[in-house]
């Protein structure tokens, strides 16, 4: 096998991998063997749990702190990969974005070097990755066949030793992924747009349905928690403006030269960039924002010097979307937070809602769409009534849903003043729902159904499912018999309706 500049000390960095990493025999094409060298985790231990079991149970963790998912037609997720306790929530709720049971011909990890600087790019081609859960594979003959054609990719092996960027992605999306998956991992050592966009026009083609991209990137580094917030908002909204210029402008702004103690805006720019050069000139593709959390916002983070973390993702456009086709911002579920609780405490006491000053929301709290409210005291539910139809504004419902969820849920009491102290709220808003022809549509955890027989219907929230650990079975028996009145078995001639939810609450929040 020949390796491009593979210099005197990358042979000693080379014959260092093999004494680290387990080899194993693989026939090639041609018919030869070729014997593959795997890389061995590196930051186990340190960025996420060694054991598999404590890492499944930290995993499995963050996922159930993510919003439910609420994308179709995934092209490619950034991601960010610092230790777990950091940034793994933000970034589980970039993988939740993808469908776990597509079969993907490649899945491309495209990170930044942290550790060598060299042209162009590496891509790991002598073998597959390892993590705690098992081996992941590598797409040998692809990585192998980008290398042979195109200058700019070579395998380098410190490119690969001891970085963090890939292998922090893989434990992630091995747990998310329910079919197997084969990754290309590309590691980028330029420091230049020019080799970037060389990048992005040979991985292209590739940005198709039958593949995924996964960009692994923080974002700022370093500086204090208020301006972290407000840096890394500006470089998300350049990423999701689709502008590779205003992207590269807001990482080379001189003018936060001033801010103390900031070391970059985005450790994986270069990652960031080619994704954004394979995309600038495509009008069937749209960013979307998900998610933000910097390190600060952790019981472990020192707001004075942090790390910012975003999820953002790619996806294909389609003309009749059966989701919402916005997003709220921490700032909006704050405000509808707001609102509910607000609501709850003057109409408990004195039995009137608070005057609302919808000139002072977002434009997402006027968009009109259906919503629950959910109140709960002592992890116990209290109260939980929602309206599904889209005919309101989003702030109106939720203060309704407030007022009703307090005091005209059937199954308990008006809540007391004396209650409210104690009450914990939940937001879920929705999308429209859509009827299937097969319960095996339903996705556990993403949708929430709506059953409906003659003048009996009844509804679960997509949590509800993942609350109470109920199989598909019991989930629609539970909600036939329980919420719609119709038996266990009443589903299996009724309409069902699936949407789904976007869920937050004061927990999460901090409120």
């Amino acid at each position: 096998m020949t390796y491009k500049r593979l210099t005197y000390s990358g042979l000693f960095l080379l014959l260092t991998l093999f004494s680290n990493c387990s080899a194993q025999n693989k026939k090639t094409e041609s018919g030869n063997i070729r014997q593959l060298i795997n890389r061995k985790p590196a930051v186990a231990g340190q960025f996420y749990p060694s054991d598999s079991a404590e890492l499944l149970k930290m995993v499995k963790e963050l996922f159930e702190k993510t919003l439910p998912p609420e994308n179709d037609n995934v092209l490619a997720i950034i991601a960010p990969h610092a230790g777990y306790v950091y940034s793994g929530v933000v970034a589980a709720t970039s993988y939740k974005q993808i469908d776990p049971y597509k079969k993907y011909d490649n899945i491309f990890i495209i990170a930044s070097s942290h550790r060598a600087w060299f042209q162009g790019a590496s891509i790991y081609s002598i073998g597959n990755y390892e993590t705690p859960f098992g081996e992941v594979k590598v797409n040998i003959e692809l990585a192998q066949k980008l290398i042979d054609e195109n200058k700019i990719f070579s395998y380098v092996p410190k490119a690969h030793i001891g970085e963090h960027s890939v292998e922090v992605q893989l434990p992630l999306l091995q747990y998310h992924m329910k079919v197997p998956f084969r990754i290309v991992p590309i590691v980028i050592g330029t420091q230049t747009a020019k080799d970037c966009k060389k990048m992005a026009k040979i991985l292209s083609p590739y940005l198709n349905d039958k593949n995924l991209f996964i960009i692994s990137s923080d974002f700022s580094h370093y500086p204090q928690y208020e301006d972290a917030v407000k840096l890394d908002k500006k470089t998300a909204n350049a990423i999701v403006a689709n502008d590779p210029s205003a992207f590269l402008d807001e990482i080379n702004d001189i003018h936060n030269s001033s801010v103390p103690q900031l070391v970059t805006r985005a450790c994986g720019w270069t990652s960031i960039l080619t994704l954004l050069y394979m995309t600038e000139d495509r009008a069937d593709v749209q960013y979307k924002f998900l998610e933000y959390k910097n390190s600060g916002d952790t019981e472990f983070g020192d707001k004075k010097k942090v790390v910012g973390y975003n999820s953002i993702v790619l996806e294909k456009k389609t003309k009749n979307r059966n989701k919402m086709d916005f997003n709220l911002n921490e700032s909006d579920k704050r405000e509808l937070l707001k609102i509910a609780r607000s609501t709850v405490e003057q109409y408990v006491n004195d039995g009137t809602v608070p005057r609302l000053t919808p000139e002072k929301y977002s434009d997402n709290l006027k968009v009109k769409a259906g919503a629950f409210v959910t109140l709960n005291e002592n992890q116990r539910l209290r109260g939980c009534i929602g309206h599904f139809e889209a005919d309101k504004p989003l702030y109106q419902i939720v203060q309704d849903m407030a007022v009703a969820a307090a005091t005209q849920d059937p199954r308990f009491n008006p809540v007391k003043p004396y209650e409210v102290d104690d009450l914990e709220i939940e937001i879920s808003v929705l999308t429209p729902m859509k009827k299937i022809n097969s319960v095996d549509e339903i996705v556990l955890g993403r949708d929430g159904i709506y059953i409906k027989k003659g003048y009996r219907a009844g509804t679960f929230l997509p949590q509800v499912a993942t609350e109470t650990g109920w199989n598909l079975e019991q989930f629609l028996g539970h909600c036939a018999r329980d919420k719609a009145g119709i038996g266990w078995d009443g589903w299996k001639d009724a309409e069902i309706y699936t949407y789904r939810a976007l869920v937050f609450g004061e927990k999460e929040m901090g409120n």
